[in-house]
């Protein structure tokens, strides 16, 4: 059934007496004021109608032929470059890797402002404490970062209030032909954009072109069931209700009693714009390799600090590391890049490789304090302490 702007629906009288209460349980009966007749609503329409477009709705497009609603398709692989790609050059010269300890004052200062920060922790060992040994570990952190674009396409309609309409006035361009303006590297961002020459109009096919549906709060009546008189007409014997003047139902607020309400997909405009969305994502893809040390100290502390940054080279593909002095960390860097390549090129286009080394300063320092020997941790550029048995704790009590 199609549903015009002032749908009303017919249906056979049945007479009841303005001199008695009836109290219907049914709350699909209408009575009116006095003698006037009553009606049935109607039966509410179908709430579950598919409202996903039918595949016949969408053209088929040469280039885009895999593209589906809402996100078909998935990532479309990038094309093979025109001109042969430059190979990686190494990197700049290598640093001097090693970096000397920290300072016993520097040690002795973040041991004070730790203590200090916990309240049930006495001043005592900081204060008379003898510091007998420090013992350095260089924790190298490298970093490689894979700074990649990704397209896919999905069939998109609008309303269509005029836009103009090209589909078919000449092939559209494919998706990676279509020009885009990349973000700053290493920063992730998105864009989409309408794919020239796919836009056509439509009928909307959740309100099959009418601009209008049927109010799903009164089933398309106008009307719903007096919530004072429970759709009898009376309250308090045979007191006519004047919530509804005797009707036993009110006018249905969400439609204001039209019974049909503007369709929410087309905007009543009845006709869709479709066309075909290409999505750009730009991802900066991460990976790290943290050397492990035999200092004690886990390595998930150093997640929460920075380090000393010992070497940075950025360029389309960098080149394997080497020269460092560690020989895990040239092999977690020619693995990662190696991954990265293999991983990221199937379904994206690289752009920007940049490939980082920091040097997370572990320092573990051994005091004496009443003829005992204790340890603490001092790591990071901002110089974290990490102690598992502070030997002088006390219990706090609020006065």
């Amino acid at each position: 059934m199609f549903w015009g702007s002032r749908t009303k629906f017919c249906f056979p009288f049945l007479f009841i007496s303005p001199n008695r209460s009836y109290g219907f349980a049914n709350p699909d009966y209408v009575a009116t004021a006095d003698t006037g007749p009553a009606m049935f609503a109607p039966p509410a329409p179908d709430s579950t109608s598919p409202s996903a477009p039918p595949s016949s709705m969408f053209d088929n497009m040469p280039g885009y032929e895999g593209t589906l609603a809402g996100g078909g398709g998935g990532y479309l692989p990038p094309p093979m470059p025109v001109s042969p790609v430059q190979p990686p050059q190494p990197g700049p010269e290598q640093p001097h890797w090693n970096i000397p300890s920290i300072t016993e004052d520097t040690a002795r200062d973040a041991f004070t402002l730790y203590a200090s920060s916990k309240c049930c922790y006495s001043k005592a060992p900081v204060k008379d404490g003898i510091i007998t040994n420090m013992e350095a570990f260089n924790t190298y952190r490298y970093k490689l970062e894979t700074f990649t674009e990704s397209r896919s396409t999905q069939w998109a309609h609008e309303p269509y209030r005029g836009q103009p309409i090209d589909a078919y006035a000449q092939p559209p361009p494919g998706p990676w032909d279509i020009s885009a303006k990349v973000p700053s590297f290493f920063q992730d961002s998105k864009e989409v954009i309408k794919v020239p020459y796919t836009s056509s109009v439509k009928p909307c096919h959740v309100c099959m072109g009418m601009g209008q549906k049927p109010c799903k709060n009164c089933a398309g009546s106008g009307n719903k069931v007096c919530w004072v008189c429970n759709g009898s007409g009376y309250r308090h014997g045979n007191g006519r209700c004047h919530s509804c003047n005797g009707r036993g139902r009110d006018n249905c607020h969400h439609c204001h009693g039209n019974g049909v309400m503007q369709c929410p997909t087309c905007h009543g405009k009845q006709q869709l714009l479709v066309y075909i969305n290409l999505s750009i994502q730009w991802t900066n893809n991460c990976d790290d390799y943290v050397v492990e040390q035999s200092s004690g100290l886990q390595i998930s502390n150093l997640s929460k600090v920075t380090g000393k940054e010992l070497f940075r080279d950025s360029q389309y593909l960098v080149y394997p590391l080497m020269g460092f002095p560690d020989v895990s960390v040239v092999n977690a860097a020619q693995r990662l890049v190696g991954e990265h390549v293999s991983r990221f090129s199937q379904t994206a286009r690289i752009l920007q490789q940049r490939q980082i080394i920091e040097l997370i300063p572990v320092t573990k320092v051994i005091y004496s304090w009443k003829g005992k020997s204790h340890i603490y941790f001092v790591y990071g550029n901002e110089f974290k302490v990490h102690t598992d048995n502070y030997p002088a704790t006390c219990c706090c009590s609020v006065m």
